[in-house]
């Protein structure tokens, strides 16, 4: 969390609100227990749901923080993105307004993560860098922290991949984009998965040149073909350039700018946000004296239980996980708090995660994609529904947009789903219920919805389901029957 001199950015004195309230610079750190129950590396949303939820059932509780209280997801992350999308969807929002609006709404949530509540809360907060001494022992601001078991939610951040010249060009991540004072005239993105494109709609919609380039041949190359080239086509209306299929091999300063090579032409910009992934915090945490082990994928080894290679050390979040959401990680706490504090019984490794890119249209999908399923070789049934198709969506005038579910061959088990169009985040909540409960597709058809409503979408394929399993034998015996009874 970079510093921003007070009254250079719009909306700086939200600013001043927020540090005080995450990152407060006259805080001192409590004197430490002699042992805690737990100890909580990382004040992130994993780290602070575990840290409150065991203070609140009587452990002693020591949460431990390096930068700011919220962790990305309030401070650089979710929260500042999705302000921006919602404010700059209104006609004529200027750079200034965006800002203001997106440092408003955040010092606005920072309360309910401050360091204040977590202290009113039972918690021992401690502010600095964490580092192990010992299998239970960690050492902060010059004090040791001795615990029972210890949870290592520090998180990830944004991987820069070693493009020649990119380092020295100053490129925007997701810790220093939302610290702009004044709006990019051209602006380069680097990759097209939900942060680059998010942001590259947040920026045409305020009047900026903008260019994403991605080394694969779709935007949001981990969702469906047919969601990514809705939303490749959203993108251009917009007037966003994608540059797909060639991945950026230089970036270099020239007169008035930047500039960037992928394929053949090179394209000018002011400035470029690299948006390709992230990596586990875990530098400077000396895991190997505690006997924690990192896998090669650079995250923490972890079972389904969230115990690491020390069974007295559990990790959650983005540091251990692949699923990279702040509702994954909120859903880890929750089972870690059983796990570290109870008998280790919750697991997490069933459990069913959705996700949401909030462009517009929105992307959400939860389960499996069809390629996937093709890829391990399993057989399954396609039924899809375009909101257009719909009496609301006829209603709205929406022309893209669809909802599709994936069953297994022959039954309604669902698979996986992906939604494209307005509001996908929440309607993909009624498929995420089906499949967390162990309910087909086919029960669906059961629902009484208000009509006319998008979420009709369930039902429609819910019938369409029952009709395929409805077999020819079933089918002649139901006529045989029902001439009978004439």
């Amino acid at each position: 969390m970079s510093e921003i001199p007070t009254g250079s950015a719009p909306g700086a004195d939200h600013d001043v609100l927020w540090r005080q309230l995450v990152a407060p610079a006259d805080y001192v750190n409590p004197e430490p227990a002699p042992r805690y129950n737990l100890v909580v590396i990382g004040a992130g949303p994993g780290g602070l749901v575990t840290a409150i939820a065991a203070a609140g059932l009587g452990a002693k509780v020591a949460l431990v923080e390096r930068h700011a209280m919220g962790g990305d997801c309030l401070n650089v992350g979710c929260v500042p993105s999705k302000a921006l999308l919602e404010i700059t969807q209104r006609a004529g929002v200027s750079f200034d307004e965006a800002f203001a609006w997106l440092r408003e709404v955040r010092a606005g949530i920072a309360a309910h993560d401050s360091v204040d509540r977590y202290t009113q809360a039972g918690v021992d907060v401690f502010l600095g860098e964490a580092g192990f001494t010992a299998r239970d022992a960690v050492a902060v601001a010059g004090v040791t922290l001795h615990a029972r078991r210890f949870v290592i939610a520090t998180g990830a951040r944004a991987a820069v991949p070693p493009i020649p010249g990119l380092a020295d060009c100053e490129p925007l991540t997701n810790e220093t984009l939302f610290d702009l004072t004044e709006r990019p005239r051209r602006f380069a993105i680097l990759g097209a998965g939900a942060i680059g494109c998010e942001m590259a709609q947040v920026f045409a919609r305020l009047g900026t040149e903008v260019h994403v380039f991605e080394q694969r041949d779709q935007v949001l190359p981990l969702e469906s073909p047919e969601a990514g080239e809705v939303l490749a086509q959203a993108l251009q209306r917009d007037g966003v350039t994608l540059h797909l299929g060639a991945g950026v091999t230089q970036v270099s300063r020239v007169d008035g700018g930047l500039e960037i090579r992928a394929g053949s032409a090179p394209v000018q910009v002011d400035r470029v946000l690299v948006a390709l992934g992230r990596r586990a915090n875990t530098d400077g945490l000396n895991l190997a004296a505690a006997g924690v082990g990192i896998a090669d994928n650079g995250l923490i080894e972890v079972d389904h239980r969230l115990r690491t290679t020390n069974p007295h050390i559990y990790a959650i979040g983005d540091v251990c996980s692949t699923r990279q959401f702040t509702h994954n990680a909120d859903m880890h706490a929750r089972a870690v708090v059983q796990n570290a504090l109870f008998a280790p019984t919750a697991r997490v490794d069933r459990a069913i995660v959705p996700h949401c890119t909030y462009t517009r249209p929105e992307v959400a999908s939860v389960g499996c994609s069809a390629a996937d399923l093709e890829a391990d070789g399993t057989a399954f049934d396609r039924y899809q529904v375009r909101f257009g198709e719909l009496d609301r969506g006829r209603a709205a005038g929406d022309t893209e947009g669809f909802a599709e579910v994936l069953v297994a061959r022959g039954g309604d088990r669902i698979l996986g789903a992906t939604i494209v169009g307005h509001d996908a985040g929440e309607q993909i909540a009624s498929l995420v219920l089906l499949m967390t409960q162990g309910l087909g597709l086919g029960a669906a058809s059961r629902l009484v919805l208000p009509y006319p409503t998008r979420a009709e979408y369930l039902k429609r394929l819910g019938d369409a389901c029952n009709r395929r399993r409805l077999t020819p034998r079933v089918a002649g015996l139901m006529r045989r029957w029902l001439k009978w009874r004439r």
